[in-house]
């Protein structure tokens, strides 16, 4: 199974989302490697009364075995279903690719 589709199994499972959104943006970034960087959004009622740090550190220990392992890099937005109604997910900064 991908990295990407272990990310993708984990979050629905775990966390059943009204809305989520995985970007493999392994291809912006410099170097050999692949399925790499990713930007995660998850929309949940799981995050109901938990701070950003909480919420982050959920995402963390549910994932820590690819960020242990083929991920370099996780842009997390997390949001429960109220706050998404007047989110608005932030670009990807851009990336200086190396030669």
């Amino acid at each position: 199974m991908s990295v990407e589709a272990r990310i993708r199994s984990k979050v629905v499972e775990q966390l059943q989302p009204d809305h989520w959104q995985l970007d493999n943006e392994s291809h912006l970034h410099a170097g050999p490697r692949t399925d790499s960087h990713f930007k995660l959004v998850v929309v949940s009622v799981a995050f109901e009364g938990l701070s950003k740090v909480k919420r982050h550190q959920r995402l963390y220990q549910l994932l820590k075995d690819e960020l242990a392992g083929p991920v370099h890099a996780l842009a997390l937005h997390l949001y429960t279903p109220g706050e998404w109604d007047e989110a608005s997910v932030p670009a990807s900064p851009a990336c200086e690719k190396k030669h």
